[in-house]
């Protein structure tokens, strides 16, 4: 059964080599350790740039004279930035490194994070958020390449562990944001660039990973294009020194990803559930505070759906890498996301914690989505072709969803129809989602 986290095997050529090159123990465990620590603190910071501007999203607005319509761009901008710039990840991984780019991500979420308070306007404050949101964009893609490519007989573990952090990440910030805000003196400025620490400190595990002369990008480019060789290999081929002629050993040809029917409804499957995400990070404070919940309250609501995944988040990727077919658990988070957009239209306030959990189970279908990008491919170069199309596609599908609620709830006045609107998307997300859950990959797909 624990078999199924992985779909790899190790090439002839890289047994070969790796039979051949002395191994390096202590340096492989510092560098598997230090992976580790990058992996979750980057995983941290993938979504507190989007919760902690939810919190404050009503003194955002009235700082910087918003309208509803505004507002509800400001929060489709995250899908944009992440389709338009998650594209470019692979390219960019395979020229200077997986880690690299991530290390670059990480500085870029902390110059946008620490610019857009203090930007002046609405223009500079989207433009402080596009910074960060590029960054948050190629760490999003390559996280699963990095997990494939260096814990290929992990993949559902690996996945549950960053899954975690970045749900535990989003609800610190939907949490302690107001609070913060307010033992900081009130500004709503100082309570959103405060996050920009957390993002410095995950800077720092990456340096090590960041291309150096002599060989550390081609190996970290070998990792990212490989076919999926162990862990053990991988390792023996960096002790190598990264040749070319290992890089050559390694790399796979380019699928044509588009001719796979899983690659679509898993790009479909992404783009729902990013929707029914953002709307929730972006707006659910606000249909509390509107329904009379206290602000601080309404706060915590939103963190109590963020937290649901710090659990679910590592135990879904595990039970999901378990089972042929992962159809079953899209229709039970599925279900969850029905109650509880059923619970927001007839008592927001009455039953407001009841459906905060209901919600945050629904949105766990984002962890089982990463899961599935690793499962549904072979080799680490089809999990990162993968990646970035069903990512990239699935966050361009997922656009208009904020915007339309903003524009729905400025002009209907109320939050009847952007509800409606929510749980009306949630059953094709179920549709595809149990599509995309079937045990197939995308190499035979597009090689039909």
């Amino acid at each position: 059964m624990a078999s199924q986290e992985t779909r790899t095997t190790m090439s002839p050529a890289v047994r070969s080599s790796a039979a051949d090159e002395p191994q390096r123990p202590t340096t492989r465990a510092w560098t598997t350790r230090l992976l580790v620590v990058g992996i979750v603190l980057s995983a941290l910071n993938l979504r507190p740039a989007i919760t902690s501007l939810g919190a404050l999203l009503e003194e955002v607005r009235d700082g910087l004279g918003m309208s509803g319509s505004v507002a509800g761009l400001l929060t489709s901008v995250p899908p944009l930035c992440f389709a338009v710039f998650g594209v470019t990840a692979p390219r960019l991984a395979r020229r200077f490194g997986p880690g690299a780019v991530v290390c670059a991500g990480m500085v870029a979420i902390t110059a946008g994070l620490l610019i857009r308070p203090y930007a002046g306007g609405t223009a500079g404050f989207l433009a402080g958020s596009a910074l960060a949101l590029m960054g948050i964009a190629v760490s999003n893609v390559l996280m699963p390449v990095i997990v494939k490519r260096w814990f290929p007989d992990r993949v559902g573990s690996m996945t549950g562990l960053y899954s975690m952090a970045l749900a535990l990440g989003t609800a610190a910030a939907a949490a302690v944001t107001v609070p913060m805000t307010d033992a900081l003196g009130g500004s709503w400025q100082t309570g959103l660039a405060v996050w920009a620490g957390l993002a410095a400190a995950a800077v720092l595990p990456w340096i090590a990973f960041v291309r150096r002369p002599g060989g550390a990008g081609k190996q970290e480019h070998a990792r990212v294009e490989g076919t999926g060789a162990s862990a053990d290999a991988h390792a023996r081929v960096e002790g190598a020194g990264g040749s070319a002629d290992a890089h050559a050993r390694v790399q796979a040809p380019t699928l044509r990803i588009t001719r796979s029917r899983t690659a679509w409804a898993l790009a479909v499957f992404f783009g729902l559930q990013a929707t029914a995400a953002y709307i929730t990070m972006g707006w659910m404070a606000q249909i509390f505070r509107d329904a009379g919940v206290a602000a601080s309250t309404a706060g915590l609501l939103l963190a109590v759906t963020m937290v649901m995944g710090v659990p679910l988040a590592f135990v879904i990727p595990r039970v999901a890498a378990r089972l042929p077919h992962q159809g079953p658990i899209v229709l039970a988070l599925g279900a969850c996301g029905l109650a509880g957009y059923a619970g927001l239209y007839f008592a927001p306030a009455g039953g407001a914690w009841a459906w905060a959990l209901l919600l945050g189970v629904s949105n766990c279908a984002f962890p089982l989505a990463l899961t599935m990008v690793g499962m549904r491919a072979r080799s680490g170069a089809g999990v990162a072709q993968l990646s970035a199309f069903a990512q990239s596609t699935g966050y361009l599908i997922s656009i208009p969803g904020p915007l339309l609620v903003g524009v729905l709830y400025q002009h209907s006045g109320g939050w009847g129809l952007p509800i409606a609107l929510m749980a009306a998307l949630m059953v094709p997300q179920m549709v595809v989602g149990v599509l995309a859950g079937r045990d197939r990959t995308v190499e035979d797909e597009a090689a039909r």
